[in-house]
């Protein structure tokens, strides 16, 4: 079988979709667990309803406008927590919810439009298409690319900021680079997990792994890999039990978080267990 046929299974599309979006998700989330920034991630992700709502309204690209979403609201952040008297915590409680809320309430004003919610909120992965797939594709690859590229000046930042900005690391510039990151990745995952669970993909799988590295690059990849093995657990299962495709990924995610966190420090003898 050609690859144009190959493709025309819409299980091979879901997983290579899948595949691709836990490449990058595991890496980037691993930065995130580093910087506590899981809810800063939250906002950003429920902000993408609001750039599906916008691309409808508009007659846009729904993955351009959800990148240029997320980008201004992670920008707006920067700006509010610089410039407020609230803190952290409460912006983004704010930002998510409001951004969520006006997504939402801003399809329902595209007249004669029907759109599944809930497909964007938990994903359908099983509904990837050729297109789709080529713009996972595509976002992933820039995503991965850039994340290489900042990877030394955001370790620095995360491990010491000041002395990070002593050696000559641009910390505004940078920061914005890994809110880029955050955007593309959360544009390209929308469909496979879903707005409300992306967060998790990212996460989960780099807080399992950081009980078995040594060192960033190796959280890193494996957080990567624990995502990719994720992505198949959760497809299989979806079909062994008819479960949504979506929160099945991140179920067994969970599952695999839980496994190791059982695991005895003797049985890794090997390994740090911070």
């Amino acid at each position: 079988m050609d690859i144009a046929g190959w493709l025309d299974d819409f299980l091979v599309r879901a997983v290579l979709a899948g595949l691709m979006v836990a490449v990058v998700a595991g890496p980037l989330g691993a930065f995130v667990v580093w910087r506590r920034m899981a809810y800063f991630g939250d906002t950003v992700s429920h902000s993408a309803l609001l750039g599906v709502a916008l691309g409808f309204l508009l007659g846009l690209n729904l993955n351009l406008m959800v990148t240029l979403v997320c980008i201004a609201i992670a920008v707006l952040l920067v700006i509010l927590q610089r410039y407020q008297e609230l803190g952290s915590d409460t912006l983004l409680g704010i930002l998510a919810h409001s951004a969520l809320s006006l997504g939402i309430v801003a399809v329902a004003f595209v007249e004669g439009l029907r759109v599944d919610l809930m497909a964007y909120l938990f994903g359908d992965i099983l509904a990837v298409g050729r297109d789709d797939l080529l713009a996972i594709a595509l976002g992933g690859l820039i995503a991965l690319v850039l994340l290489i590229a900042l990877w030394r000046p955001l370790l620095a930042l995360t491990v010491h900021e000041e002395l990070a900005r002593v050696e000559g690391v641009r910390a505004l510039p940078v920061r914005l680079g890994m809110m880029l990151l955050i955007a593309l990745v959360i544009a390209a995952a929308m469909q496979v997990v879903g707005v409300l669970l992306i967060t998790a993909l990212m996460i989960i799988p780099a807080a399992t792994s950081r009980r078995f590295a040594r060192t960033p690059e190796q959280m890193a990849i494996l957080a990567g890999v624990l995502g990719m093995l994720a992505v198949g657990a959760g497809i299989a299962g979806s079909f062994q039990w008819d479960t949504p495709t979506g929160p099945s990924i991140v179920v067994a995610a969970l599952l695999g978080f839980i496994l190791v966190q059982l695991l005895p420090a003797r049985l890794l003898p090997r390994f740090g267990t911070r």
